[in-house]
């Protein structure tokens, strides 16, 4: 005879994590002209004019400023190739990423 008995099936919750957060970091410095570091943040981050200046500033006043935060790949690739812009036009303008914590 065969068991046609239903029989429970367990069941697993697969829970999903979310990815680990990165900052976006503006590193200040003495040469870049504070025009084009605005130009770059409203180009990579899609800052309004007054966004990036506040942002400006406060990277110039306090040595750094959290520009935005995204998920590791996306926050690597927008500090790299903000420096990158920098670098095309000779200017030492530096952006990191350092994880959320």
């Amino acid at each position: 005879m065969i068991d046609t008995a239903a029989k429970p099936k367990t069941r697993t919750k697969v829970k999903a994590e979310r990815p680990r957060l990165h900052k976006v970091i503006l590193i200040n410095d003495d040469y870049t002209p504070r025009e084009f570091v605005v130009t770059v943040l409203k180009a990579e981050f899609h800052m309004t004019e007054d966004q990036a200046h506040r942002v400006m500033i406060t990277a110039h006043q306090r040595g750094v400023c959290v520009v935005a935060v995204f998920t590791k790949d996306v926050a690597e690739t927008k500090a790299t190739r903000a420096t990158e812009a920098g670098r095309a036009k000779g200017y030492p303008l530096l952006f990191t990423t350092e994880p959320e914590e």
